[in-house]
């Protein structure tokens, strides 16, 4: 009941794809953990969320992009609130290492 976790533990290597894990959640809320190294979305693609997503960038940089083409870089602490319905990409993450975000989906 009061196990002690770890955010840096337990990612698989090598890091084929972007690799997201549940953490916590409900039915009206979860938290995931993202992992990306050198990963973006796939060209033209945008994720569309019925949704709300608030994300921050743990350790590692990236840059998202908005429909509006608006450009936000994240820094380790640096969030976001992405509400519902908002399209958007991830444009780019660090290649030369992990990009850790936690996200919280509402």
């Amino acid at each position: 009941m009061h196990e002690k976790h770890d955010l840096f533990d337990g990612i698989p290597r090598p890091l084929v794809d972007e690799w997201t894990q549940r953490l916590a959640g409900s039915s009206t809320a979860r938290v995931e953990r993202i992992v990306s190294h050198g990963h973006a979305s796939r060209p033209g693609s945008w994720y569309d969320q019925a949704e709300s997503e608030w994300v921050m960038v743990v350790q590692g940089h990236a840059r998202l992009r908005f429909e509006d083409n608006t450009v936000l870089e994240l820094k380790p602490g640096q969030h976001v609130t992405i509400p519902a319905r908002v399209r958007h990409r991830v444009e780019w993450t660090t290649p030369d290492e992990e990009t850790i975000w936690l996200a919280v989906f509402f």
